[in-house]
């Protein structure tokens, strides 16, 4: 199995695990979409909480030039940590979110 293709199974490994936690209140779905001919994968909530709609993307990820870059990441202790108990090194997981001048300080890839 290529990187590419690891890293395609890991990332729908990991968002997959966090769509099957259900809400503990509203009648609030996750779900996943993954596009693997752009390489762009989604963890987003779609539903009602009372009378108020819940629509929003928790987790947006996108594999180029052979890492994974978190554009968006919306969990509590970060998608980052779970990529990197699954294997995937820091080297290759970019924080897409900090700016470019920022990501030196962090523990993982820089772009």
């Amino acid at each position: 199995m290529d990187k590419l293709e690891k890293y395609q199974k890991v990332v729908e490994s990991v968002l997959s695990e966090y769509a099957a936690i259900p809400y503990a209140y509203g009648e609030i779905e996750r779900r996943t979409l993954f596009n693997r001919e752009k390489n762009t994968y989604l963890l987003f909530v779609v539903g009602w909480d009372n009378s108020e709609r819940v629509h929003g993307i928790n987790i947006h990820v996108d594999i180029i030039g052979g890492k994974i870059w978190i554009q968006r990441d919306g969990t509590e202790d970060g998608i980052a940590t779970d990529l990197a108990a699954a294997g995937v090194p820091k080297s290759d997981i970019v924080l897409a979110w900090h700016e470019p001048e920022l990501r030196k300080y962090t523990e993982y890839a820089v772009a």
